[in-house]
This record gives structure tokens, C-alpha cells and sequence, in this order.
């Protein structure tokens, strides 16, 4: 209580004259601090609760401190690699582990390591998806001895998946990780996802948790997301669609999708069943992100504590489409995970001298010998039709662009890449995938929290180029008259 503090009673009634709310449990509204920023506050009954962000007056601090519930309503569990039990800004470095920094991921008490361990291809069915004992080795390295502690998964891993390596394959790798030694549930931050679409529903949600948590071995998950949107949107994840189109609202697989409300509800409930500590969105945008939060207060639910997307040096798109500014911890106070930091491999450099399999057209041979041994994914021909958008005409002219700054500045394609992702101030943490203990131990190098930011010189020749290409990924040259309003996988254009 207040008055536990030493501070005289106070009649906040009076303190904040507020309207009575318009939700159906809770409002959101607008104070001026006495700094004169302009904070979001959730009216509830009459108190105020100041959201967290910039520096506000000290009083808005301490209300706040005393009164804001955190993004994890459920009984707090003990202290240890996976949160510190407080609350505040996302992105805030909490602590140091092994050399790797750890942030605070949404304004909750779930702390999340810089570098998280992506496993989309964890014990796969494409050429050189890692097996599960190099999975275990990349666990046992990277939680065990250098700092890592989130690994994000989904129900739906390993992508490509077979008959013998079903979806859900992953989980289990991860479970039986787990399993052998109690103590490295605590080293942990398990991230997995519903599958999305029409797939969300309250029931589903559930559900589909309960398999989860079953092939993990664990009676909870720290991050629950849906691994796209339930609703449409233009840009969920493949393919060069960025425009909204109303008309596809209407498009029976869209028109029942479940609401943010009914999400955000069960949402609550598992979190106040302790089997989440937290959950969001991927593959979603700032209406969706914003849209949630507002659905959450409404319903008297924690709020996201994160969002999923593509980020990279030749996909910014989360700066600068209102994203960055959504999250930010002026407004909702939400992290960010980024995925596709080496953009699909593209920004490894190793397409830069020989084309990805599927676009050596003009020399059958070598593309054959590609497909028989793929350098990576770009090399595989589902994936590498799949994933043309990171190698546009735009995209690969970037691309080279970055190759040259790199050399200059005496680095690697990925290690400018990575770092210059690691530095950005949206980003709490970056998912990145591997399939071999080298690739692993470059990237967690990359990573150390006495490594310097990238020069001013080198990030301001980084974003010349930027401006010469804002959305290379986006943009193609191939777009043929023919084509009538569809992408090179059949998606809809522009």
C-alpha cells in the first residue's frame, strides 16, 4: 500500500478526475506527466496506473511500481535464469550470463538472452536439417556454457516435415533435453507457438498448449504465440504482399476468425493456471499488436509481451511501419523477436558468387550438382522457390552492397548482419537458426556483451544504403504482364 511506504494517504479520486470507463473492464486514456509527455494510463475503476516509458514524474513511477499488474498474473515462480520477478521497460538489460546479455521481454518479469536459439529445422526432413543429437550439442553449448537461455519452437516444427519426422518433432527433441536434468528447465526460456489461421480458436488454444507442454516434458511454457495472425492481414510471412485488400475479409477462411477478445481471454486463463507466463503474436503488424493490447485491458487480461517477425538489414520493415513505434515502452511495452537475421542466408554471403540452385537457369549442370548438395535452403527448390523474396534483384544489389561495407570494415556479411541487428533498439532478441556447432559458436561470439557497437561511420554507410532501397525484399524486376495481380508463389500483388 501506499501508506507502507511512508507516503500520506491519497485520495487518487480526486487526484485524477477520470470519466467512467467505456470497456467493459478497463479504459485507456491519456495524462500529461508534469515533464509534459503524454502517457497511456488504464483506468481502472478510479485509479489511474500509468503506463512505464520516458521519464515521467516521480510520483507516476512509484504509483506505478506499487499498482501496474505485470504480463505474468500467475504465482511467481522462483528467481532464475528465465526472470527477476520485477517489471518495467522492454529491451532493459537485466543481467549478464556467460557473456551474453539478458533483456526484459514486455514489461512483465520474463527475461529473455540477446541470441535465442531458432529451431524451425530441429530434427527436419531437408537435406541438412541438424539431428537431434547435434540439436542436443547445440543446447548442451549454447544454454549449458555460453549465456543462451531462450529457445523459441512451434507445434508445427520441424519445417519440412515427413513421416517419420512429424510436426512436433522439434518439441520432442527439446523435451528430452530437458528431461535429463531437472535443472535445465530453470536455464531455460521455452517460447512455442499455435499454429495460426483459422487454427485459433479459445478451445484450440488450449488444446493444442496441452501437446505442447506433453513432447516438452514441462508443465508450463514461458511464451505462448500464435504463429500468425487468426484474422487476414496482407503480410503475414511469405511472399512480396503488402497491400490490404478489404475484399478478402469476406473470404470464408477469414470472416469467422476468432477475436482479439476471445484470444486475449484464453490467453488469461492459462496464465492464471500457471502453464504461461506470457504469449503473443508472429508474423503480425502494429494493428495487430496494438489491437491485442487494447482487446487484453478490455477483458482484464495480461497484456502480449511480445511480438514475432522478420527482421533484417534488407527487411526493416518493423522500424518503419508503425511497429517499432507500437512496442515501443512510451506505448505498449512490448518485446520484439526477430527471425530471419541472416535473411534465409542470403547475408551469409555464401550466394553472393554462385546463385542460389533455383536461379542458375542458364546452367542446368551446376543447378543440379546445387540440388544435390545444397549450401542451404536457397539451394533446395521448394525452399528456394518459397523464399524468392530475399533474393529480388533489389534485395541481392543490397546485399552486396552490405558485402562491401563488411570487407571494408575487416568482417564477415554475417557478423556486420548480426550486429548491426543486435544493436537496434526495437530488438530484444534475435532467432537464429544453425545446423552445425561452427555456424553456432561464430554466431554466440557475435554476441558478447563487451563487443562494441558497430562504428558511426560504418552504421551511417549502412543506412545510405538502406535509403537507396527501403524494401528491397519487397521489390522485383521480374513482375511479368501476364502475371495479373500474382506473386511468384502465387500471392497477391502488390
Amino acid at each position: 500500500s501506499i501508506g507502507s511506504l511512508g507516503l500520506a494517504p491519497l485520495d487518487m479520486a480526486s487526484l485524477f478526475p477520470l470519466p467512467a470507463p467505456t470497456h467493459r473492464r478497463a479504459s485507456t486514456f491519456h495524462i500529461r506527466a508534469s515533464d509534459g509527455v503524454s502517457r497511456r494510463a488504464v483506468h481502472r475503476g478510479s485509479v489511474a496506473v500509468v503506463a512505464v516509458g520516458g521519464v515521467g514524474d516521480a510520483f507516476a513511477q512509484l504509483f506505478n511500481a506499487v499498482q501496474k499488474p505485470t504480463a505474468s498474473a500467475a504465482p511467481l515462480r522462483a528467481a532464475s535464469a528465465r526472470g527477476d520477478g520485477s517489471s518495467g521497460a522492454t529491451n532493459t538489460t537485466v543481467r549478464v550470463v556467460n557473456g551474453m546479455k539478458h533483456k526484459r521481454l514486455g514489461n512483465g518479469d520474463i527475461v529473455v538472452s540477446e541470441l535465442g536459439l531458432g529451431t524451425q529445422r530441429w530434427g527436419g526432413a531437408d537435406a541438412n536439417s541438424p539431428d537431434a543429437a547435434t540439436c542436443e550439442k547445440f543446447m548442451d553449448y549454447a544454454i549449458l556454457e555460453r549465456g543462451v537461455s531462450l529457445i523459441d519452437t512451434a507445434e508445427q516444427y520441424p519445417i519440412p516435415s515427413d513421416r517419420t519426422r512429424r510436426e512436433g518433432r522439434t518439441e520432442e527433441i527439446i523435451g528430452a533435453w530437458m528431461k535429463r536434468d531437472k535443472a535445465r528447465r530453470d536455464k531455460c526460456v521455452l517460447a512455442t507457438k499455435i499454429t495460426g489461421g483459422a487454427n485459433v480458436t479459445p478451445k484450440n488454444i488450449i488444446r493444442d498448449l496441452e501437446g505442447s507442454l506433453m513432447r516438452l516434458k514441462t508443465d508450463y511454457v514461458d511464451v505462448y504465440n500464435l504463429h500468425w495472425p487468426a484474422r487476414y492481414t496482407p503480410q503475414s510471412n511469405w511472399g512480396q504482399s503488402l497491400m490490404y485488400h478489404v475484399d478478402t475479409e469476406r473470404a470464408p477462411y477469414y470472416k469467422n476468425a476468432t477475436s482479439f477478445e476471445d484470444i486475449c481471454e484464453a490467453m488469461g486463463k492459462l496464465i492464471a493456471q500457471g502453464k504461461i507466463r506470457g504469449y503473443g503474436s508472429c508474423n503480425d503488424n502494429a494493428y495487430g499488436l496494438t489491437a491485442m493490447c487494447y482487446a487484453a485491458r478490455a477483458v482484464g487480461a495480461p497484456e502480449p509481451c511480445n511480438l514475432q517477425g522478420d527482421f533484417s538489414l534488407i527487411n526493416r520493415r518493423a522500424e518503419e511501419n508503425g511497429v517499432s513505434e507500437a512496442a515501443s515502452p512510451v506505448h505498449e511495452n512490448v518485446g520484439w523477436m526477430g527471425y530471419n537475421i541472416l535473411a534465409g542466408g542470403v547475408l551469409t554471403g555464401k550466394y553472393m558468387d554462385i546463385p542460389a540452385a533455383v536461379d542458375n537457369t542458364n546452367d542446368r549442370e551446376l543447378a543440379e550438382r546445387l540440388l544435390a548438395n545444397p549450401r542451404g535452403r536457397m539451394d533446395d527448390y521448394s525452399w528456394g522457390k518459397t523464399l524468392y523474396r530475399y533474393r529480388s534483384a533489389p534485395a541481392l544489389r543490397a546485399a552486396a552492397a552490405y558485402n562491401d561495407l563488411a570487407k571494408a570494415s575487416g568482417m564477415s556479411l554475417a557478423e556486420l548482419a548480426i550486429r548491426w541487428a543486435r544493436q537496434r533498439s526495437m530488438l530484444t532478441t534475435a532467432l537464429i537458426g544453425h545446423t552445425s556447432m561452427e555456424q553456432l559458436e561464430q554466431t554466440i561470439d557475435y554476441f558478447d556483451a563487451e563487443l562494441p557497437p558497430l562504428d558511426a561511420d560504418l552504421a551511417w554507410a549502412i543506412d545510405r544504403v538502406h535509403m537507396r532501397n527501403r524494401l528491397p525484399i519487397f521489390s522485383s524486376e521480374r513482375v511479368g504482364q501476364d502475371w495479373d495481380g500474382a506473386g511468384e508463389i502465387g500471392e497477391r500483388i502488390p
